[in-house]
């Protein structure tokens, strides 16, 4: 009975050692460090789960930041992610075709300033915000657009609704959590004769039935204006003369560990039915002779650049000139 029990021991022994995978103690130190950070917990097999897929994640990140290149890499809160489980709970899932052959916008032929940042101009650009665990950033991306140009032309900025975008916009081709776009989403807010305030209709991260009071709408849209697929430089004239712009873009692998710099890609597509985030364009500089856009994300502060990010320009990089757009506010 001894030598059954010893056997049975040893055995047991050995299959925990051989299932249990392999860490050094300075990796579990990274990510019980990672851990406290973000107040993250979780039971045995998770724990040992998410720390091969973070130990993953930072050999990436590290390999990445001892090359040459253009953007650094760091650990945030989405360390502990497969792209995969990302892609799925932040990005788009639903295809979109977001071109516009041929849009609305009327460029002129500059001259444009070298620089220029909506942030700086004034109070207009309001802080950013988190979508959470939901595909909706098409909504903030929309409320971002309309919260500036209300502003621009009004001189009040106001916080808009996300959730009025999840819960109503349906019919022009939304789909809530599963993504949609800007301009579709503009379109809404004309036919449906406006969006409410953020306070007025709070945001949830989640779908629910449509709550929208029409007396209580704070922000409308007169006109969509499209800018025509691939035209970068109308783009640019219309951050330059008129006011920040919504886009959609390709987010990779690469992309969800971004921490600051120029970023750019090689494995990315620049064509209208790859893209899968949609965001805000603030603003354009150059650095170290890389032009790049400035632009708002909404995946909180602590990610990026305090929530913002700087993509290269000129390049249709992972497809950001596929489909950009703005409104024309009624006031």
């Amino acid at each position: 009975m001894a030598i059954h029990i010893t056997t049975l021991l040893i055995l047991t022994i050995l299959y925990c050692v051989e299932s249990t995978p392999l860490f050094s103690s300075e990796d579990e130190y990274h990510f019980k460090s990672w851990m406290s950070k973000y107040n993250r917990r979780y039971d045995l097999e998770e724990y040992y789960h998410r720390l091969q897929i973070f130990t993953e994640n930072k050999k990436m990140i590290d390999r990445h930041n001892a090359g040459n290149h253009k953007f650094t890499m760091g650990l945030n809160e989405f360390s502990d992610m497969t792209f995969a489980e990302f892609k799925k709970t932040f990005l788009l899932t639903e295809p979109q075709n977001c071109s516009a052959t041929k849009g609305g916008h009327v460029s002129t032929n500059g001259p444009y300033p070298d620089s220029v940042d909506w942030r700086e101009k004034g109070n207009y650009v309001t802080p950013v915000k988190n979508q959470g665990p939901c595909g909706s950033c098409w909504t903030f991306s929309t409320t971002g657009c309309l919260e500036s140009v209300t502003a621009i032309a009004t001189g009040k900025l106001l916080l808009l609704s996300e959730q009025q975008l999840v819960d109503c916009a349906q019919a022009f081709n939304n789909h809530g959590c599963n993504g949609g776009l800007p301009s579709q989403a503009f379109e809404y807010i004309k036919y449906n004769k406006g969006l409410m305030t953020e306070q007025g209709y709070p945001y949830t991260a989640q779908e629910a039935s449509c709550k929208f009071k029409p007396e209580m709408a704070a922000a409308f849209v007169k006109e969509v204006v499209n800018i025509t697929k691939y035209d970068e430089m109308g783009m640019v004239d219309a951050v330059a003369r008129l006011n920040p712009v919504s886009f959609a873009y390709e987010v990779t692998s690469d992309f969800m560990h971004y921490k600051d710099g120029v970023y750019s890609s090689t494995v990315c597509h620049n064509t209208t039915d790859m893209v899968n985030h949609a965001v805000l364009a603030v603003g354009y500089g150059e650095e170290n002779s890389t032009p790049y856009w400035i632009v708002k994300n909404s995946w909180g502060t602590y990610w990026g650049m305090n929530g913002y990010f700087l993509i290269e320009r000129g390049k249709n990089m992972c497809g950001l000139a596929a489909c950009s757009s703005y409104p024309l506010p009624l006031v």
